[in-house]
């Protein structure tokens, strides 16, 4: 059941409903069934690997909790073993075998391995994440572990964020699921809003841009000079506008019942360095990586070699978990050692910026700084973007390649009316995000009038109407 959907907004419609009409010890019952049947929508068989995690999860963190010393570490991990290995086998099964394949290939032996028709679970590894948190941090002593079965099925099932995140923390969001929520009308309008811009960044942003994307990359052989840069800054726009719209429908519907989710994008392309933007994209899965694997591994507590090795490792993981293709490693590998030489060089840059004076934190400064971040961002996502590294390839060397009909775009010439809105949405976006200042557009709009505020949604909900696509496109990170 996509967001973007009819069938979504009379589930929504019916759920938020029946959540405050029934007495409080029912609700967690009445969440817990919607969604199930929300995840069923897709493919029902696969709910049975979600209770299965979640049955382990709950199980362990109880035993983690009553033990002592070395058996508590056997627990936990049980716990990752269990949650890792789901995974492992769902989404990366295939992928290391054709790469086993690919490498006996180059000594002439057969891979005596099958290939296996296996679909991956959506959602899945957003939902491994969730649990797997619970149970570390049962192990830290943060968290004490939900006797509650239904509540911790819940907790790993809630539907606002389910299938895509954001990937919470037990500490935020577990002991809301115990917490009695009231009807109340300012924030059942803040939720409706928050889910009306996030459909305005979905329907009329992300899937207007796509198929300018796909005219791209579908044909890698055609985008060369401009048109292969001005696709790849689509795209940058389509994947923020998919993923942050879905973020921000996720955290409005939990909001209109009550419950308050992280925030999970803080306007990443007004972004002064590379550092920052990663602080402001996908938070709950940069912080995820930060508590789990970065800090464990020293963060930057460390010789500065190890610090550069460890933000290398933690973003080539990142990748790692956003698919199983090489694409993706090397765009996280990418991340991070534009990190690693952007730490290397922190001084010698500020002695250069200095040179400036004056001109350092002033508007066209910082415009220039978002640009430069902005382009190394994109340079990755040629990768993460492309079907293959021969495709990925292809593109960065076409795109080196210039002449007078690239200024034309004459790619995008069969759809000039799609460029232009691409174009204009896009201002559209980048302006009003300037506007809201990293607020929710709820928390921005209390600023005028009530007048203002019909005005304002009125329109905002007569353009996704006219403007929208509305052709069950899914979420891009669905695949994920």
């Amino acid at each position: 059941m996509l967001f973007n959907s009819f069938s979504f907004f009379i589930f929504f419609i019916v759920v938020s409903a029946s959540y405050f009409l029934l007495p409080h010890r029912y609700r967690w019952i009445m969440l817990l069934l919607a969604s199930c049947i929300f995840y069923m929508f897709f493919v029902p068989a696969y709910i049975l690997i979600l209770f299965f995690t979640i049955i382990i999860d709950f199980i362990a963190a109880n035993l983690i909790d009553n033990s002592v010393g070395k058996k508590r570490k056997n627990w936990l991990t049980l716990s990752i073993c269990a949650n890792v290995g789901v995974l492992a086998f769902f989404k990366y099964y295939n992928f290391l075998n054709d790469s086993l394949t690919s490498a006996l290939g180059w000594l002439q032996t057969p891979n005596p391995i099958p290939h296996l028709d296996i679909i991956l679970p959506i959602g899945l590894s957003f939902h491994t994440f969730q649990a797997m948190s619970y149970t570390i941090e049962v192990y830290k002593g943060a968290q004490k572990p939900e006797k509650h079965f239904g509540i911790f099925a819940l907790y790993v099932m809630f539907y606002p964020q389910l299938v895509a995140g954001p990937i919470e923390r037990p500490q935020n969001l577990l002991h809301q699921f115990h917490e009695k929520h009231y009807f109340n009308y300012h924030r059942v309008v803040e939720g409706l809003k928050l889910m009306c811009w996030g459909l305005f960044k979905k329907a009329v942003v992300a899937d207007r841009l796509a198929p300018l994307v796909d005219a791209v990359y579908a044909n890698p052989e055609n985008g060369t000079g401009l048109a292969a840069f001005m696709a790849t800054a689509f795209f940058a726009f389509q994947v923020y506008c998919d993923f942050s719209g879905y973020s921000d429908i996720a955290i409005g519907s939990a909001r209109v019942m009550g419950f308050t989710l992280m925030k999970n994008f803080n306007i990443p392309f007004f972004s002064t360095n590379l550092s920052e933007l990663w602080k402001r994209w996908h938070i709950s899965l940069t912080s995820w990586f930060k508590d789990y694997v970065y800090v464990p591994l020293g963060g930057n507590r460390v010789p500065k070699w190890r610090w550069y090795v460890n933000l290398i490792i933690t973003f080539s993981l990142s990748g790692l978990w956003h698919g199983a293709n090489w694409t993706y490693i090397i765009w996280g590998s990418m991340q991070g050692i534009f990190l690693a030489i952007g730490a290397a060089t922190q001084n010698s840059r500020n002695k250069f910026n200095s040179l400036f004076g004056n001109f350092q934190g002033s508007f066209l400064w910082n415009v220039w700084q978002q640009l430069v971040v902005f382009a190394l961002f994109c340079s990755g996502l040629v990768f993460f973007r492309s079907q293959s590294l021969d495709n990925a390839f292809m593109l960065i060397q076409n795109g080196l390649q210039f002449s007078q009909t690239d200024f034309s775009f004459s790619v995008f010439k069969n759809n000039p009316y799609e460029f232009k809105l691409g174009i204009a949405v896009i201002i559209i976006l980048l302006v009003m995000e300037k506007l809201m200042g990293g607020r929710y557009i709820y928390e921005w709009s209390k600023n005028f009038s009530r007048l203002f505020n019909w005005i304002f949604f009125l329109l905002l909900t007569l353009t996704i109407l006219h403007f929208g696509v509305f052709n069950s496109n899914s979420f891009v990170y669905f695949q994920f």
